[in-house]
């Protein structure tokens, strides 16, 4: 198929408050658009706050897609949400709209605009409480090494202390006894991607954190925090292990005070948006824009390569 002649698939990434939903929405309604969440937090219900979540005001301007999906003990992983993400993107296609992929979560967005195909291998209870309990008795930087052994291709992808994805890792290669890295393959997905890579400088994107941090609090995160613990949903989950969450952990158990939770809130979120442009550097057609300089409406709109819709 001539590249011309796909359609389009506009990506909006960026690190976390640099801004990604309002602009996102300010271009959907510009272009007749609908915006396809890749926040691999805020495909869960009851977590509002927490993960930024746009308002129902937001989500009411323009039609939003994988947003409150599951419950926060549901299972979920990336081939699931890569299927449910493509279906999201061919139905907003088929009714001639234009397909807006935003969110902060490099995998989700290299998983659909890379094309991976993914293995759909279900979680073992079994294998992987085994895997957990060797890293909490031995360390994660053991099982890393097996994995190294196993699957050098994985685990160069893999940070060395990203506990969660080298024990999937394992668990993948236990069950089906192939490599992760073999099961997973690429083909470009069937549209013309445009990815926006909204950047801010590091001073100024931390202000923003530590302000969206405290207003998270008045607006009622740690009513949130407790809601959620109350309907029984255990810090164990992955779900409760999520940034904006688990920071929290301690004051609910009585170790540490409330104030000294918040501050480990903003220092992790510094700490993640480094972390986020990893992913983003190796996207496809990617246009970096600063947020602080003006005219961005416009030149998103130069980048992606789509004209204004005129009603």
């Amino acid at each position: 198929m001539n590249q011309t002649t796909l359609p389009p698939l506009v990506t909006i990434v960026g690190p976390t408050a640099v801004g990604k939903t309002v602009l996102s929405i300010e271009l959907a309604k510009l272009v007749g658009g609908e915006i396809v969440n890749a926040d691999s937090r805020q495909i869960y219900r009851w977590m509002d706050i927490g993960t930024a979540k746009p308002t129902p005001q937001e989500q009411r301007a323009v039609p939003h897609h994988l947003i409150d999906i599951v419950d926060p003990d549901a299972p979920f992983s990336l081939a699931v949400y890569a299927e449910l993400a493509s279906s999201a993107i061919r139905e907003t296609t088929a009714h001639g709209q234009v397909p807006l992929l935003v969110g902060g979560t490099g995998q989700y967005v290299a998983a659909v605009v890379e094309g991976w195909t993914i293995p759909r291998v279900a979680p073992s209870a079994e294998i992987r409480a085994r895997l957990e309990a060797e890293a909490a008795a031995i360390g994660i930087v053991s099982l890393y090494a097996r994995l190294r052994e196993l699957d050098p291709i994985a685990a160069a992808k893999i940070e060395p202390n990203n506990t969660r994805r080298i024990i999937r890792a394992l668990e993948v290669y236990e069950v089906t006894g192939q490599p992760i890295s073999a099961l997973q393959t690429k083909q470009p997905p069937p549209y013309q991607v445009a990815t926006l890579w909204l950047t801010s400088d590091r001073s100024t994107l931390y202000k923003r954190i530590d302000e969206r941090v405290d207003t998270m609090l008045e607006a009622g995160l740690l009513d949130e925090v407790r809601t959620l613990l109350e309907r029984g949903y255990g810090w164990h989950l992955p779900a409760m292990s999520s940034l904006g969450y688990k920071e929290f952990r301690p004051y609910f158990e009585g170790s540490a005070t409330l104030a000294s939770c918040v501050e480990r809130l903003k220092f992790n979120t510094h700490a993640f948006v480094r972390k986020q442009d990893m992913w983003f550097r190796r996207l496809p057609n990617t246009v970096q824009l600063p947020v602080n300089t003006p005219g961005l409406l416009e030149r998103a709109l130069t980048a992606m390569g789509t004209q204004r819709r005129v009603d």
